[in-house]
């Protein structure tokens, strides 16, 4: 582990190419862009995470994990609100290593893989929940309440993919 945050590895890149007055804004904005990338992602995560502390959230994830082929085991041996506890012990963790970037890119790529694995699993919701509008005819309808909940996580798979790959590079 690092004990001072380094520049990474696609900073240098870019500073490297940076020859103009365009090329230097595009370099402070890339950079910018890339820490907003990270760190939205880590707080977008832990939020998550920490919710799945209070009844509301453990309640309202209910119907996804119930009716998921991969979960609704879980729901055999532990609590609606020991799940969710423990699902967001996992997600906190998760935020955590993404955001010790500056100080340990082994930590960030571990917390993206892991954040990795938890929006592909999310995503197989989409399939095995009923989301998708009825009234709209179906597919690929998605309805309000869960389908276009569960959406968004393709945008954060894809930060998740490219946080891991950029720890990983540096």
């Amino acid at each position: 582990m690092n004990a001072s945050p380094q520049i990474s590895h696609v900073d240098q890149t870019l500073a490297f190419r940076a020859r103009n007055y365009r090329d230097r804004i595009a370099l402070a904005v890339t950079v910018i862009a890339a820490r907003m990338l990270r760190y939205g992602l880590a707080i977008v995560i832990g939020w998550i995470g920490m919710m799945k502390f209070t009844g509301y959230e453990a309640h309202g994830i209910e119907p996804l994990v119930a009716n998921s082929p991969l979960m609704s085991w879980m729901y055999s041996f532990l609590s609606v609100q020991q799940f969710s506890d423990g699902l967001g012990v996992i997600e906190v963790s998760i935020a955590i290593l993404i955001a010790l970037r500056p100080w340990s890119r082994k930590a960030t790529a571990l917390g993206s893989a892991a954040a990795v694995l938890m929006f592909l699993t999310t995503l197989t919701f989409l399939f095995s929940t009923p989301g998708w509008e009825p009234s709209l005819g179906g597919f690929p309808a998605l309805s309000g309440g869960i389908g276009q909940f569960l959406i968004k996580d393709v945008v954060l798979l894809g930060a998740a993919l490219w946080s891991m790959c950029e720890a990983l590079t540096a």
